[in-house]
């Protein structure tokens, strides 16, 4: 273990007295002679990281944008990695950032580089970002299309092959099909209804074969933090089904942009029930040889599925700026709920008498099982008075009913934050007015330290920062801006925007105004479309969802425009923390706006080279209150 080590440790030294002296080594002597600028910031976050390390405690470390948050905590995570012999965990905000971190020019290539050193560094990729290959299967049977033709075609052999395995490679990532629409690629890639652990192909899956390989890692994993909550919440279940946990033994844990944690907290304990889902696989299970009192019990099921699902669409209301829609919990809603959980029941009753006379396939029927459980129990928790959030998605013809618990810090005090190990927020935006109470209590946290460094960056000299105002009405006017200062940059700009709807209204109005490559979120895979934007120094891309993370130095970003305000949606998640809040609009939607706005800021100066202009799009009827508050976080006096 020592030899893997990038310094010695003698009989007389402890782990922690000869990590503290390389470190001090490195950022006066090492960094420096290979290029690197020395930035009193980043030092005394490398100092202060140790804390976290010795005592392993959380950490909430805020530094400004060009601080080197990123190669002070990857010192760290690596060499107490090969001090514990346990991976690190770096957990990203979501997938499309996940790759930053693994680039040819990244930051962890940079320290192999530098300090001599093999880094052993493994992505974890949610299910969602693999190829199903029972999926694809029957896409290319019912579906004659050259892309999946294509795909399945360029399958390696020893997919096809019946024979064991002697070698294999990495296949199947999102990534490797660059081309496909977030739509097309849903259709062929994992989803919630693949049973894998059952499936027949599971030991030639691409998704099967990448877990095993990253649980290996020596160093780092890397993953989203949606996937590391799905680790926490599925670790007991899977050990008691025979599985592995999805993450292995860690050292331990990094959350990258920190402050969206909590968000992906909620999402992971969410229950959600959708009507096509339900429909289509009874449908399909009605093609095995099932007895007729199945049969029968089915189409039970089908129709108080179909008459629930009516109802919750004639009690749900829409409010203004919120994809989600708000339920009315109706007597005659809860009534067809009753009687729709008594036919699902009823339905498992009947598929025990089935599995017994095995009419039905093992893949099939631990597919239809693992639903129905989840279905009925959350019909239970929908039936019940809960202490839950819940609302109601009606998109492309799909409805969806979804749960979601109110408060999380009880799980996660108790699921994670009671670990003894070193947890480590990264971001330029945790505290509140100089407070990290806000996320801590979100959290469960009690006990952490903390400290807050600014960005080093000479603001004042390589940021213009502008606030254009214009009345609600003139979508055109804000159009023209855009137009205009983009033309004037020779296109180099990210365009921001705070919801979906901003986006496909830019989608419809710019292409044919623009003589700029333009490039928008969803039309490709995210992490494609970064390259090619960075890649073509005139491009624009637009975004609803990089408000953080993306690292785009150099002249390709010149010029970043926030189309709105990016205020929380009037949805019921929303809803619920401003009713438990005595100043919702001072407590929840303006530090989530300032917070979010804060990120945008930040994506333009990404290095002492850069330079730009960054344009906030304001109402011209703004409060003094809001303006004052974004007039506080910018770096620079705005121009007029």
């Amino acid at each position: 273990m020592k030899n893997r080590m990038p310094f010695t440790i003698a009989k007389t030294e402890t782990f922690y007295d000869k990590l503290s002296e390389w470190i001090g080594d490195l950022f006066y002597d090492i960094l420096p002679e290979a290029g690197f600028e020395l930035r009193d910031e980043q030092i005394y976050m490398a100092f202060q990281l140790e804390k976290a390390f010795k005592e392993k405690k959380v950490m909430f470390a805020e530094a400004g944008v060009g601080t080197g948050k990123t190669i002070a905590y990857l010192l760290y995570a690596i060499t107490y990695a090969r001090y514990k012999n346990q991976p690190s965990i770096i957990a990203c905000a979501d997938e499309n950032l996940i790759e930053q971190l693994v680039k040819k020019e990244g930051d962890i290539a940079k320290l192999e580089k530098i300090l001599g050193l093999n880094i052993d560094v493994r992505l974890a990729k949610s299910r969602n970002q693999y190829l199903c290959l029972q999926k694809l299967e029957n896409e290319r049977f019912s579906n004659a299309s050259d892309d999946v033709g294509a795909i399945y075609d360029k399958l390696p052999e020893f997919v096809h092959s019946g024979s064991s395995m002697q070698s294999f490679e990495k296949y199947g990532d999102r990534r490797d099909y660059p081309e496909l629409s977030d739509e097309n690629w849903a259709k062929i890639s994992w989803d919630s209804l693949q049973d894998c652990f059952s499936c027949e192909k599971r030991h030639r899956c691409g998704l099967t074969l990448n877990r095993d390989f990253y649980r290996h890692s020596q160093d780092l994993i890397i993953c989203s933090h949606d996937f590391y909550m799905e680790h926490v919440w599925t670790k007991e279940s899977r050990k008691r089904e025979g599985q592995l946990p999805l993450l292995p033994e860690h050292a331990a844990v990094i959350f990258d942009e920190g402050h969206l944690l909590e968000f992906a907290c909620q999402k992971a304990l969410s229950y959600r029930i959708t009507d096509q889902t339900l429909e289509s696989l009874l449908v399909r299970l009605m093609e095995n040889n099932v007895r007729d009192e199945t049969l029968f019990t089915i189409e039970e099921v089908l129709h108080e599925n179909e008459q629930f699902f009516s109802l919750i669409s004639q009690f749900a209301y829409q409010v203004p700026g919120s994809e989600k829609q708000f339920i009315n919990k109706h007597a005659l809603l809860l009534k067809q709920g009753r009687e729709l959980l008594d036919r699902l029941m009823k339905l498992e009753e009947e598929l025990v008498f089935d599995s017994e006379l095995y009419v039905i396939s093992d893949y099939e029927l631990k597919i239809v099982e693992e639903y129905l459980d989840q279905i009925t129990h959350s019909l239970k928790l929908f039936l019940q008075s809960v202490n839950g959030i819940i609302w109601f998605e009606e998109q492309h013809g799909e409805r969806t009913l979804v749960i979601m618990p109110k408060m999380v810090e009880e799980v996660m005090r108790e699921e994670v934050f009671s670990q003894k190990k070193p947890f480590i927020f990264s971001s330029a935006t945790l505290s509140n007015q100089g407070s990290f109470d806000y996320i801590a209590k979100s959290l469960g946290i009690n006990d952490y330290l903390s400290f807050s460094v600014e960005s080093p960056f000479d603001y004042e000299n390589v940021m213009e920062v502008r606030l254009p105002a214009f009345s609600k009405a003139d979508f055109e006017g804000k159009i023209q801006y855009l137009i205009e200062q983009i033309n004037q940059t020779e296109g180099r700009a990210l365009i921001l925007v705070a919801n979906k709807q901003e986006l496909i209204d830019l989608k419809q109005k710019l292409p044919d105004k623009l003589a700029y490559p333009l490039y928008f979120e969803g039309d490709a895979e995210i992490s494609t479309l970064v390259s090619e934007f960075q890649n073509n120094e005139n491009a624009v891309l637009c975004s609803m969802s990089l408000w953080e993370g993306l690292d785009i130095p150099g002249r390709s970003l010149e010029n970043v425009l926030i189309f709105s305000l990016p205020f929380p949606p009037n949805d019921p998640v929303f809803t619920a923390k401003r009713e438990g809040s005595p100043n919702p609009f001072a407590e929840v939607d303006m530090p989530y706006m300032i917070l979010r706005l804060r990120q945008g800021i930040g994506r333009l100066i990404r290095s002492e080279e850069d330079k730009g202009i960054v344009h906030i799009l304001l109402d011209d009827h703004i409060d003094l209150g809001i303006l004052e508050s974004i007039q506080d976080v910018l770096p620079v006096t705005p121009k007029e």
